[in-house]
């Protein structure tokens, strides 16, 4: 399958926030967020086989891998890929856009999956059936560019009553709007979420690869 790039770091989002965690960056996404960071992913990488991929991740002796994208689910052969790392006894996370069916995701694996919002320019394409098979151990998460986005959120969360199916964050698109005036919403509103920033990109520079 063709990999952007495989690391070791710290878990820079998410409940797993600051732990070690090795990276498999999978090429190609169908989405084209108006914040990507990573657009480098969605053509470069390199062919490489399982085995290889599992004798990259055996040496960076984590317990945690986070398999992301681009979209990994735009590869047809991630599921055989994380079946693989569960089998090796990884804690697995799985970055998902949301727009492809996460049922091909096995159930062990701790899915995350992005709902856009509509300053994204891609909310059009969430596949909302997606809500229907997520498990209190998967975590959905927002990322916010503005108040408009924040409203949108609230409703969302309260429309499908998201605390109540799995874990639920909310960020920030780094430098778009302050992360102080979003805690103050979240307090205001007293909404049950997490909120997180992207914490790789306050140790690192903010478009630094293999961190």
């Amino acid at each position: 399958m063709k990999i952007n790039e495989i690391f070791k770091s710290i878990q820079g989002e998410t409940s797993y926030v600051g732990l070690p965690c090795a990276f498999i960056r999978v090429t190609g996404c169908n989405l084209r967020c108006s914040y990507c960071d990573t657009a480098y992913a969605y053509e470069e990488g390199n062919e490489m086989s399982l085995s290889a991929i599992l004798e990259c991740i055996a040496g960076f002796k984590t317990t945690i891998v986070c398999v992301t994208g681009g979209e990994p689910l735009s590869n047809n052969e991630t599921p055989f890929l994380l079946e693989a790392l569960l089998d090796k006894n990884y804690t697995v996370l799985v970055e998902t856009n949301g727009s492809y069916d996460i049922r091909t995701i096995p159930q062990r694996a701790i899915k995350i999956m992005d709902i856009k919002c509509p300053d994204s320019n891609m909310s059009h394409l969430m596949n909302w059936q997606n809500i229907n098979y997520l498990i209190k151990s998967d975590e959905v998460k927002f990322v916010l560019s503005s108040r408009n986005d924040y409203d949108w959120t609230k409703a969302v969360i309260q429309k499908y009553n998201l605390p109540k199916i799995a874990r639920v964050l909310i960020g920030t698109a780094f430098g778009a709007i302050s992360p102080k005036t979003v805690v103050q919403w979240i307090l205001e509103d007293n909404l049950d979420v997490r909120f997180q920033l992207q914490l790789h990109k306050y140790i690192w520079e903010p478009l630094a690869r293999g961190v």
